[in-house]
């Protein structure tokens, strides 16, 4: 079976695109910074590492320190996807972290995105 072909992207090639949505409305790349972190438990440093070393998808998820046990009360509809209902892990972690950004550049409160 071939993986989904966003396994396969680095997230460093992604990344970019997600600072661009947040900065388009008035957000910015340390706001970005800072929901990839609670959603990963990467801290600074180690997720600059993760950019540098162009891992994939799945390997940057793989590696995250401490994925956020509130990330499951991340609810919505993502391209077309209820990302509560994406049975497949990896997807489902990608989901929840476009899910966030979408509502970062929406607007909503950092305490709102970061479930708190």
């Amino acid at each position: 079976m071939n993986k989904p072909r966003i396994y396969t992207m680095s997230f460093a090639s992604v990344y970019p695109h997600y600072v661009t949505k947040a900065e388009r409305k008035g957000r910015t790349q340390s706001e970005v910074d800072e929901i990839i972190r609670w959603l990963t438990g990467y801290n600074q440093d180690e997720l600059q590492l993760q950019l540098e070393k162009q891992n994939d998808f799945e390997t940057f998820f793989a590696e995250a320190p401490r994925l956020n046990p509130l990330r499951k009360s991340i609810k919505g509809v993502i391209c077309g996807v209820r990302v509560e209902e994406i049975e497949e892990p990896t997807m489902q972690e990608i989901r929840y972290m476009d899910k966030l950004i979408d509502e970062l550049a929406k607007g909503k409160a950092m305490a709102k995105i970061l479930r708190e």
